[in-house]
């Protein structure tokens, strides 16, 4: 005799059920879907999860959060004092050529301090490259900067930088953080000193904020009666500038005595002396006694701090080649360093905006010192109530440079509007975690389409034949020639 059994098992959902009939130990199933599955085995196995297993690709996106939650720290502070593997190292960036960094070691981790070789790490110059996630956050590492460098092989001497600590300043042109002192240095002669030229170097350094000081070389180039009037000329600008020749020698010292126990960047255009005052100011000279700790000192046999190249000035052109092409940072015998830096002679005043520019003038900083202007965001153009007259020699040069910068702001505002997203985005994960990644470019920096390509190159077309039909090719005279000629 057959029996038959019918069992009927209802889902936590209504609507989904399934039938199983068994005929003689024959299992026929009706409407059996994968989802029951784990309910049969929660079944016989009450201790088995109701959450999903986790598939690899999300255990990889996990992984990777995790990674970038521990590496896209917060920039540190100048006065932290991490706690640094064997294989870790802080030290400064002397300089930067292509994708490599070159560091000088500062510190290093207490294990290798009680070592015997000491002595052999402190100093040593590291070949270093930055690390990827560094680049898609878009923090950029300048010479100058203290770092964190990890993955350090001490028998290739070479490492990673990990992580950067806070910058106290930073100038654009040239790229070079914790820079104490600026010297802005020109020639009267060869090349010859132009007034708009040295504004626009004045204006991108008084940008910055930090203190500066005018220098002009190649004095014994010029008479006397051209040097008294430079003089008097740069006063009205309120400036007092150090003259000196790189050649003679002559008004280096008050530039050893400005510049000593400091991180000062020189600055300006080809062919004015810049690494011939800096290979004289690296020198002997003076022979002051070194007050701070040079970490460069154990260094200074090497080839890569030897003198700096120097170039002639073109003949051509009358103005100087481009002969020192990355930034260097250069231990002075007087104490302190030095930034070499490539010559330009159009500074970018990226920095400076409209409402900034009229602060980068002395001339106007002394005007509004004691009376105030009628409207707060005076342009100082004519403005009902400007106290700031138009009787001063460089007044043409701001007006120029505002219209520059105006035209600047109006084609950023119109391409990239006004708003601006952090280089970093943060997700919440499970638990509520916050997990940091790089935000990537938006789409518009994107390549376009093959289809909207495609669609421009056709409408592109068309215009181009609509062209040529308003042509009046019969009453051509050319091609009534090469018809008459084929007659």
């Amino acid at each position: 005799m057959q029996t038959f059994s019918i069992s009927l098992l209802r889902h936590s959902s209504p609507f989904l059920r399934r039938t199983a009939i068994f005929h003689g130990g024959v299992g026929i199933g009706v409407g059996i879907r994968r989802s029951f599955f784990p309910l049969s085995a929660r079944r016989d196995n009450p201790d088995v999860s109701r959450k999903p297993q986790p598939s690899k690709n999300m255990l990889r996106a996990k992984h990777i959060g995790k990674n970038y939650s521990s590496s896209l720290s917060p920039v540190l502070s100048p006065e932290h004092k991490p706690s640094l593997l064997e294989s870790q190292a802080i030290g400064t960036v002397a300089t930067a050529q292509a994708n490599f960094m070159r560091v000088i070691v500062q510190d290093v981790a207490s294990s290798v301090k009680s070592g015997d070789d000491d002595s052999s790490k402190t100093g040593v110059e590291l070949l270093c490259v930055v690390r990827a996630v560094l680049k898609k956050i878009r923090r950029r590492v300048l010479v100058g900067d203290k770092v964190l460098v990890g993955s350090i092989d001490w028998v290739d001497r070479r490492g990673m930088i990990e992580n950067v600590f806070h910058r106290r300043s930073e100038i654009l042109d040239p790229p070079v953080a914790n820079v104490d002192h600026l010297l802005v240095l020109f020639s009267l002669d060869q090349p010859k000193l132009e007034p708009f030229t040295l504004t626009r170097f004045l204006v991108e350094a008084e940008s910055t904020r930090i203190p500066l000081t005018l220098a002009l070389n190649k004095t014994e180039l010029i008479s006397e009666e051209e040097l008294e009037s430079w003089k008097i000329r740069l006063r009205g600008w309120n400036y007092e500038p150090l003259f000196c020749s790189v050649g003679t020698k002559d008004g280096l010292d008050a530039i050893a005595f400005v510049l000593r126990n400091q991180t000062s960047v020189i600055v300006g255009p080809s062919g004015v002396g810049k690494s011939s005052l800096i290979n004289i100011l690296r020198s002997n000279h003076g022979g002051g006694a070194v007050e701070d700790e040079n970490w460069f000192e154990p260094m200074l046999g090497n080839k890569w701090f030897d003198d700096q190249r120097v170039g002639e000035v073109s003949t051509r052109s009358g103005r100087g080649k481009h002969t020192t092409r990355n930034v260097s940072l250069l231990p002075v015998s007087e104490g302190g360093y030095l930034a070499d830096t490539p010559g330009f002679n159009q500074p970018s005043l990226l920095k400076v905006t409209k409402q900034s520019l009229a602060h980068c003038f002395p001339e106007i900083r002394n005007m509004i010192e004691g009376e105030k202007c009628g409207f707060r965001d005076c342009l100082h153009i004519g403005e009902p109530g400007c106290v700031v007259k138009g009787d001063w020699e460089r007044y043409p040069y701001y007006l120029q440079l505002l219209d520059e910068i105006r035209i600047r702001e109006e084609f950023q505002l119109r391409t990239f509007g006004t708003k601006k997203e952090d280089d970093v985005r943060y997700k919440v994960g499970d638990m509520g975690v916050k997990h940091a990644e790089p935000r990537l470019m938006p789409k518009k920096h994107r390549r376009e389409s093959r289809k909207k390509t495609k669609q421009t190159m056709i409408s592109e077309l068309d215009e181009f034949e609509d062209e040529d039909s308003d042509l009046d090719i019969e009453n051509d005279p050319i091609i009534r020639a090469i018809e008459n000629e084929n007659k």
